[in-house]
Parts: structure tokens; C-alpha cells; sequence
């Protein structure tokens, strides 16, 4: 249950809500998974909305490395002027037009499960999440993230932006129902210029999965199989997501060679 709403206009008043125990406080921009959440659940909670304190920004740094501010759309940061070759065919997959304007870089991947394409995209391609001033970390790559959510949800923690690598490129491969459904099975497979390639699957469970990270993608069969051995649930057994997932990785791989 909401109790209640703040709109800070400094990072430092923003983050004296964000640390205070009661109400415990949860950040919002668009609104869109936090809200929803906060209204159905009993615990007491204040939101602090982040619309007014400029980090909606989307640029290059260094030529190296895409900065998403932390409550820039979806859809802002489908238009930048640069991308990670393949990412955008990956944000236009998880959600509508409508949604991809309301959405947020971070709050959709703090909100992501297993199924989400956005999220095993930025997983794959080691994605790192950029924390205010006075977190006790500086940079967090976000599949460390999904790994301890509940901690970084804590208070005193609130991400400031996203840095995405601009040299890979990354596909992302998914079997649904229909095209509007959720994937039942997606990969997310990068590649640098150098060789080195990560691969991420996805379509159960609370987050998306890496299978490797490595100089090449040699034994990915190998660490596939394992990272989909419990895959089973009442969408889809094991069986049907590891064979679908080999078939998938397949097609990546090929589509990252060409």
C-alpha cells in the first residue's frame, strides 16, 4: 500500500528518503512495475519519484560505451544515435510502443523476470549498473544484480545509469506462442570484436541466466545443458526449453558469424 509520494528535486534529498527505514521507500519514473506492485501490496510504502532530477539523459562516453540515464524510456534509448548492433531489435521484442515510452532503463531490469528479452540482452552484453553517491558500490555489472536483488533494493541504494559496451553485437533468438506472447525460450548470445562471447538464457524462473562468458564460445552445448536442466515449468517442460535453447544458440551463433 502506498502511504506515501515524494518528488525530490537534489540526489541528496532523494537519497535521504531512499535510506530512511519507515516507511520503507521505493524509487519510481514511468511508473510502470513499481506502482502496480506498491498498490497490491500491505506493507507500507513511500515512493520517490526521480522525474525531476535530470537522469533521462542518453549519450556516448569515450566512444566506448552507451550511458543510459537510469529514468530514460525504453524508447529514448531505442532512438540514441548509437547502439550495440542488434540491441534494438531486442527492445522492440519485449514490449509495445506504448509501454517502451512509459518503461524506464532501470526500473524495467530491476523489474525483469526470466522471460525478459531486454534483460538477457544487457546481460549478455555485461551491462553495468551506475549507483548514486554513497552506495557501497561505485559499478555493478547487472548480472550480479539479478543474482542479489533484494539487496539492491535496499535502502541507500539507487541506480543512476546504465553503461552498455558499444564494440559487441548481440543476438537474441526466442520461441513464444505467438509473436505477442512471452518468450517460452530466448537466448541472448554477444560477441566483441576479439572473440570473446557471453551467452544468457531465459523464459522461467525470477532472471535470465548466463551460460557462459569466455574467450570463445567452445562447450557452450556443455554449459547450456546444465543451465537448463530444472528449466521445467507450467509453461514448458525441461526437455522442450533445452532442446528449443540448443536450436536457438545455433541460429545465434550463425547470425553473429555472418
Amino acid at each position: 500500500m502506498i502511504v506515501a509520494y515524494h518528488r525530490p528535486t537534489t540526489m541528496e534529498e532523494a537519497l535521504a528518503l531512499l535510506r530512511r527505514e519507515e516507511p520503507r521507500a521505493r524509487p519510481v519514473a514511468g511508473g510502470l512495475f513499481v506502482v502496480p506492485r506498491a498498490k497490491a501490496q500491505p506493507e507500507p510504502l513511500a515512493l520517490v519519484d526521480l522525474q525531476a532530477l535530470g537522469l533521462d539523459a542518453v549519450e556516448v562516453r569515450h566512444g566506448r560505451v552507451l550511458l543510459a540515464g537510469a529514468t530514460a524510456s525504453l524508447q529514448t534509448l531505442l532512438e540514441a544515435p548509437a547502439l550495440p548492433s542488434g540491441l534494438d531489435a531486442a527492445l522492440r521484442r519485449e514490449m509495445p510502443l506504448p509501454q517502451r515510452g512509459q518503461a524506464t532503463v532501470a526500473g524495467s531490469l530491476m523489474a525483469a523476470d526470466g522471460a525478459s528479452v531486454w534483460a538477457a540482452a544487457a546481460m549478455a552484453l555485461d551491462a553495468v549498473a551506475v549507483w548514486a553517491p554513497g552506495a557501497e558500490e561505485a559499478r555493478t555489472p547487472w548480472g550480479d544484480i539479478f543474482a542479489w536483488r533484494e539487496r539492491y533494493r535496499g535502502p541507500g541504494w539507487l541506480v543512476t545509469g546504465v553503461e552498455l559496451p558499444l564494440a559487441p553485437r548481440v543476438q537474441v533468438e526466442t520461441v513464444a506462442r505467438s509473436p505477442a506472447d512471452r518468450p517460452l525460450v530466448l537466448v541472448a548470445v554477444a560477441r566483441w570484436p576479439r572473440g570473446r562471447v557471453r551467452m544468457v538464457v531465459g523464459g522461467w524462473g525470477p532472471a535470465p541466466r548466463l551460460v557462459l562468458d569466455g574467450p570463445t564460445a567452445d562447450g557452450w552445448e556443455v554449459a547450456l545443458a546444465e543451465a537448463t536442466a530444472e528449466a521445467g515449468d507450467h509453461r514448458a517442460s525441461a526437455a522442450y526449453r533445452q532442446d528449443a535453447a540448443r536450436a536457438l544458440v545455433q541460429r545465434a551463433l550463425d547470425a553473429l558469424a555472418a
